[in-house]
């Protein structure tokens, strides 16, 4: 978890961030799945929606961790980098690993143009 503000601020990304973890202390696991989706999300907005506004917010509600991205829409011009190397198993990954920890994981698009990553983990894994 800590290392979540080094991760959005090298993202080259315009991210506000809400990072309330809560006093907790996570499995390393879900800390693990939490710092992954957060990545695999700022990467896909890089990709997919150049120059768009990113909100990360990782947030402990009782007994879960809640982490959400939403990227907006990209600006009208914005230019594409050149492409980033992929290969890994990416949201399919996520979901699998949110799963065996007992959680959940859903990404889609959103009304205003654009794509949201939620997942919500526990705070015991079995």
């Amino acid at each position: 978890m800590g290392d979540l503000p080094g991760l959005i601020d090298g993202s080259g990304l315009p991210v506000t961030s809400e990072l309330h973890p809560g006093l907790r202390r996570w499995p390393e696991a879900v800390e693990r799945a939490a710092y992954r989706t957060v990545q695999e999300a700022l990467t896909n907005a890089r990709k997919h929606a150049p120059g768009a506004a990113v909100t990360v917010r990782v947030l402990g509600r009782g007994a879960r961790l809640l982490v959400e991205v939403h990227n907006g829409p990209p600006p009208l011009h914005a230019e594409r980098d050149a492409p980033l190397p992929g290969g890994g198993h990416g949201l399919v990954g996520l979901r699998e690993r949110a799963q065996l920890l007992g959680g959940t994981l859903t990404a889609a698009a959103t009304p205003d143009g654009g794509f949201a990553v939620r997942a919500n983990l526990p705070a015991a894994v079995e």
